[in-house]
């Protein structure tokens, strides 16, 4: 019978087992990609203001369209008067005045009460005015206006690029750490299977105590590094689902292939980066808005000419008067008319706004030089960074062959107890380091391949 391992290495075995990762769902590349533009938060706010660019350049916000006023009124009085006439007396039809026959006295003319007269004022108009003309200014503000919303959509490219870019930086250290996990699960499987056979060695005599106590350090050891590596692989994958914006706790598994793009093609966006760069072609766009800009301003000098027109409806109600019958006054009136303004000097504050706007569009050529020269040091950078990262990873992998092919032998001439189990375990810790990294070589070159994908604008019309 074999030696039974250790309590305290059983427990290590059944908690490690407990650990994997169940049969969980994959999410492919694409998919991830697909779930970031519909669900991320900061490209969802970056949609909106492309949204609101949108609605600013429109015909709505133009000024090209007329204004259209309506207004109406109405307005009800009723009053109560007392007119006194005096002094004044009562006369016949020929102007004789009447006489009291009982008194001998004039006659006084008596008051007049007009009781609940009532009045209404009723009206009603539609005014028309548009500017026909306004020294091109409205023209080059709808232009601004137009190349505004450009830059916005240029903006929102920005934004998805920096956070696709997150997206993988994530999705990536979640495939890195996935090897990582198969390779420690083999490394610690091999670790199991030398204490086994060390422990029936010892029990037929043909090693000592000292290898069964070596191997269950090692299998310890392999198997703290196997949990720690899946908890690491458990947070990396929460980070990764506040990007995606799913359920936190939500547990996949990942594509760990890495193609790379042909060094032709490669070569094909280097060249045709100054068209494509997000931040060359913003500061293009950049440069239109503050030309426009320019142009609008030149429009103080010139006149503004402007149609109206109106029609109205007007209705007056008047009581009778102690002189004046009741009247009902019916009014519809029709206008058409012409302005035009011509500010022939506004104390100068137009002209210090046009040298005020040529001087930012100067700036803005100077900073749109600036711009592609760091842009042309970005992607000679990027560019021999991920040529020397992808060397790199080919040499790691030429690595790792010799790294497995050592520990095969290592491992046969241990089972001959040719070497120690100390060799052994070098030769088990060098292949787990060359297999390290290579994962960390290979999403290295990986990421700086999409980083210099970025720089030359094409990072959005390729398969990752």
């Amino acid at each position: 019978m074999p030696l039974h391992i250790s309590k305290s290495v059983t427990l290590i075995l059944l908690f490690t087992g407990f650990l994997g990762i169940s049969q969980t769902a994959f999410l492919s590349k694409e998919e991830a990609v697909k779930q970031t533009l519909e669900n991320n938060l900061g490209i969802k706010v970056a949609n909106n203001n492309v949204a609101i660019a949108d609605n600013n350049q429109g015909i709505l916000n133009s000024g090209y369209l007329p204004t259209i006023t309506a207004q109406a009124g109405a307005n009800y009085n009723r009053d109560d008067s007392t007119i006194e006439f005096p002094g004044q007396f009562l006369t016949d039809g020929e102007g004789a005045i009447l006489v009291d026959e009982s008194t001998g006295n004039p006659i006084a003319r008596p008051d007049v009460e007009i009781n609940k007269a009532e009045a209404q004022r009723y009206n009603a108009s539609v005014n028309v005015n548009y500017t026909l003309f306004d020294g091109f200014g409205r023209y080059y503000n709808y232009k601004r206006l137009q190349e505004e919303y450009n830059l916005s959509s240029l903006q929102a490219r920005e934004t998805i690029e920096n956070t696709i870019i997150q997206l993988f930086s994530v999705y990536y250290e979640v495939a890195r750490i996935s090897e990582n996990v198969g390779v420690l699960e083999e490394t610690f499987a091999n670790t199991k299977n030398r204490l086994t056979r060390a422990e029936y060695g010892f029990e037929y005599g043909q090693v000592n105590k000292l290898d069964v106590l070596n191997a269950q350090v090692d299998l310890v050891n392999d198997s703290i590094n196997l949990m720690t590596e899946r908890q690491l692989l458990e947070n990396t994958q929460r980070d990764l689902n506040i990007i995606l914006n799913q359920e936190i706790e939500s547990q996949f598994n990942v594509d760990t292939t890495a193609v790379f793009v042909s060094p032709i093609e490669l070569e094909n966006f280097v060249g045709d980066a100054p068209n494509n760069n997000v931040r060359l072609l913003q500061a293009k766009s950049n440069m239109t808005i503050n030309d426009y800009t320019v142009k609008n301003a030149k429009s103080v000098f010139l006149p503004t000419v402007g149609l109206t027109g109106s029609y109205g409806w007007n209705l007056n109600q008047s009581a009778a008067s102690a002189f004046f019958p009741g009247t009902n006054n019916t009014t519809f009136s029709f206008g058409l008319g012409a302005n035009l303004t011509w500010n022939l000097f506004d104390g100068g504050s137009g002209i210090t706004q046009v040298k005020n706007a040529r001087l930012l569009l100067d700036s803005q050529d100077q900073l749109q030089q600036q711009l592609a020269l760091e842009v042309t040091r970005d992607i000679a950078n990027a560019k021999g960074n991920y040529e020397n990262r992808l060397k790199v990873f080919r040499l790691q992998e030429q690595n790792v062959l010799t790294a497995t092919n050592n520990f095969d032998r290592s491992n046969e001439r241990y089972k001959l107890g040719q070497i120690t189990s100390v060799e052994l375990r070098q030769a088990q810790i060098n292949l787990l380091n060359a297999q390290t990294s290579k994962n960390l070589a290979k999403y290295n070159a990986k990421l700086a391949e999409l980083q210099l994908l970025q720089l030359t604008g094409q990072l959005l019309n390729v398969s990752y």
